[in-house]
């Protein structure tokens, strides 16, 4: 699972070459998320109606290695918004994609879109 976990890169808007027209706005529950694939990963989707943005990033939980993290709790810590792993309640943040326990290393981010009631994912390849 190692080599899965290095398969996951952060995006940052400005690298983003493809934007992958990932699912329907109402696909994802509002104040949750669900998973997509895009070619080898698995990409977890947020729709933090709370805050009125959406977030992407790996579904992969880097603590114990599983898919995981799209039927994680959102929520706040101090402004930034987060996602709890629902195995351990490791806790990553949504926007810069740190461990917030401080333990772990941080998951890859990646740019998202709203255009005609599609979420759309940004990828640099």
């Amino acid at each position: 699972m190692e080599a899965v976990l290095a398969t996951y890169q952060s995006t940052d808007t400005s690298a983003v070459t493809t934007w992958f027209k990932a699912c329907t706005v109402k696909s994802i529950p509002e104040n949750g998320g669900a998973c997509v694939k895009y070619k080898d990963k698995q990409i977890a989707i947020f729709n933090f109606v709370r805050k009125n943005v959406w977030y992407a990033c790996q579904n992969l939980c880097p603590h114990k290695m599983e898919m995981v993290l799209s039927r994680g709790m959102i929520g706040d810590a101090d402004g930034i918004a987060k996602v709890a792993c629902p195995l351990h309640k490791k806790t990553f943040s949504l926007e810069s994609g740190e461990n917030l326990n401080g333990d772990l290393p941080a998951i890859a981010t990646y740019p998202i879109k709203i255009e005609d009631g599609f979420v759309y994912l940004g990828f640099s390849e």
